[in-house]
């Protein structure tokens, strides 16, 4: 066998039985220390073995906490199930211990979870030790980050945070908004019935300015009755941003005395030939405005304004040669 050549003793100086005396660093270790460097390694390494990914049972998670969506409705967990089903849970959930032994509280992810409790099987976690205003920041910018939430679900959001007792700083942060922005959220859906909100929806694409048009109503018309009849007219189910548009025209109509509603506009939805909804074309006695949503169609939205003059061109020459206008 080889030998140490590297930590042999001097020559000179005789083996001893005696053990060296305890270095300081050596003294730390044994009481369960470690110096420097090597200890914040230690740290380091236990730090991320508590935030590591477990796989957990679902039924393990209560999916208790504040909502910070409109809706989990059937269609979009189902999506989501279908993904996963396809390609695995990619984004795990987070979860805090619970007061029950062996439990977890869910912090975020909770269209994950309802999709992975459709699906049968474990989720994808890390695990923290948060309390309740840790958790509600740690919710509220992880979901600004993924998806970020429409001007009336922060609004209600906001709401449930300041009747389940949060301090203004810890909504503030929550959501990344200023007191006033906060507040500007508040106002609003104070004034406006929730039975409105639930039936118009998310309504992306709809902010502050819209919504407080549509609350200058609330005092004035019955808003509930207005909204449903009016969306159970549409001949089709129009996204969120159209259907807070339909009601908002709907109260102004309501509103107008009789010589001016003939001149209200009417509005009406435009698709695809596959059945995609394209936009939609709004109509009165003066004008037509055709409207195509930028988050539903952002590159065909610059397109047109790259072409307006163009496509408005072609169509008016269309029209003159199919009408004789032109002869």
């Amino acid at each position: 066998m080889g030998r140490n050549i590297f930590n042999q003793p001097p020559k000179d100086v005789p083996a001893t039985d005696s053990p060296a005396p305890p270095t300081a660093a050596k003294a730390e270790a044994r009481a369960g220390k470690l110096p420097g460097a090597v200890g914040g390694l230690r740290d380091s390494l236990r730090e991320i073995t508590a935030n590591s990914i477990r796989d957990l049972d679902p039924a393990r998670i209560e999916m208790d906490g504040l909502r910070d969506r409109l809706s989990l409705d059937d269609s979009s967990i189902d999506g989501l199930a279908d993904s996963i089903r396809k390609h695995g849970q990619q984004v795990p959930i987070m979860v805090r211990p619970s007061d029950q032994p062996d439990q977890y509280r869910i912090v975020y992810g909770r269209r994950r979870l309802a999709a992975i409790l459709r699906l049968g099987g474990t989720v994808k976690a890390i695990v923290r030790t948060l309390d309740d205003d840790a958790s509600l920041i740690a919710q509220g910018q992880e979901n600004n980050l993924r998806l970020d939430p429409s001007f009336i679900e922060k609004a209600l959001f906001i709401r449930d945070m300041h009747a389940a007792g949060y301090k203004p700083a810890v909504i503030q942060d929550a959501l990344g908004l200023t007191r006033q922005g906060v507040s500007n959220h508040r106002v609003i859906v104070d004034q406006i019935p929730d039975e409105v909100i639930r039936l118009i929806g998310p309504a992306h694409g709809v902010g502050r300015r819209q919504w407080s048009e549509l609350a200058a109503f609330a005092t004035r018309l019955p808003l509930e009755d207005l909204a449903r009849s009016t969306l159970a007219a549409l001949p089709q189910t129009p996204a969120g941003g159209d259907r807070f548009g339909a009601v908002l025209a709907a109260a102004y109509k309501a509103t107008r005395s009789p010589a001016k509603r003939a001149t209200t506009a009417s509005l009406s939805y435009l698709s695809s030939r596959d059945g995609q909804s394209l936009g939609a074309m709004a109509q009165d006695g003066r004008s037509v405005a055709i409207k195509v949503a930028r988050k539903d169609h952002p590159d065909f939205c610059q397109w047109m304004e790259d072409n307006a003059e163009a496509v408005l061109r072609s169509a008016f020459d269309r029209w003159k040669k199919e009408s004789g206008h032109g002869s």
